[in-house]
This record gives C-alpha cells, sequence and structure tokens, in this order.
C-alpha cells in the first residue's frame, strides 16, 4: 500500500445536502476536471414483515474499514484516469429519506468517472466491515442484509 495518509471516510449522523453542494462546489476551479459521477446512498422507508423502517444504525469496524478503503481507493486510480476521489459514510441512526453514502469521483472524462463511481459502490457494499440495522417505527430492529 503507498504512503499516503488512509482518509477518514466516516461521519456521524446523516450526510447534509449542503456538504454535498459544497464538495461539488469546491471543484469549479480544477480546470482539468470534465466529469463528476456522483451516488447517493438514502435510507428507505421499507415496509418488512408489515412493519416500516423508520431508520437504520449503522456500525463499523472503523480501522478496518478504513483500511479497506484505503486499499479500494488505490485499486480505483490504478484502474481508472481519475482526477480525485471522495467517500462519506455515516454512522450512528440515519432516518428514512436522510442520505447514508456520498460517493464522488471526478475525471476528464465521463466514462471513468461513472465506471469508477459504480465499482467503488459495488466494492463498499461488499467489501468494507459496515453493518446497519433496521430499526422500525415499533421501535424493534434486525441486522439489515446488503443488497
Amino acid at each position: 500500500m503507498s504512503e499516503n495518509k488512509i482518509k477518514n471516510i466516516f461521519r456521524s449522523g446523516a450526510i447534509a445536502a449542503e456538504f454535498i453542494a459544497d464538495s461539488i462546489a469546491k471543484h469549479s476551479a480544477k480546470k482539468d476536471i470534465g466529469a463528476h459521477s456522483i451516488f447517493l446512498g438514502q435510507v428507505r422507508a421499507d415496509i418488512i414483515n408489515d412493519k416500516t423502517v423508520a431508520a437504520i444504525e449503522y456500525t463499523a469496524y472503523e480501522e478496518m474499514a478504513l483500511k479497506k478503503m484505503q486499499e479500494i481507493r488505490e485499486a480505483i486510480f490504478s484502474k481508472y484516469k481519475l482526477t480525485c476521489m471522495h467517500v462519506y459514510h455515516s454512522l450512528g441512526v440515519i432516518k428514512a429519506g436522510e442520505l447514508c453514502l456520498f460517493v464522488f469521483t471526478s475525471s476528464p472524462h465521463r466514462r471513468a468517472a461513472i465506471d469508477a463511481c459504480n465499482e467503488v459502490v459495488e466494492r463498499i457494499k461488499k467489501e468494507l466491515p459496515v453493518w446497519g440495522k433496521e430499526v422500525f417505527e415499533d421501535e424493534t430492529h434486525q441486522w439489515k442484509e446488503n443488497k
């Protein structure tokens, strides 16, 4: 693994729209970017066994997850011609309708930005030790299965 400092992707609570807008705005000064691709993960109010999901409580094995995310980051930068990549994942209780994942890739051309963003999201879902507990409106809960 490279000597790059491991970036903390975790944020306490939901990811605010203002944070996302600010992240996008900061890239307007970068003249070598021709495309951005953004994925926003939002908590759904799924109905499971006649109960509605009110929130998801996210937890993680943070040290392991950050190391794994660094490996994913390096692999993605090796595979795609990216200008930059930002990943933020919520921890704690995130209510239905709120954002819990923000992946933002930038590149000189659209295909690299789009493909890299999609691959990062898929790898996060499959490889990161992050768990979600669905909290129902009646305050019961169950562990969520990643799909």
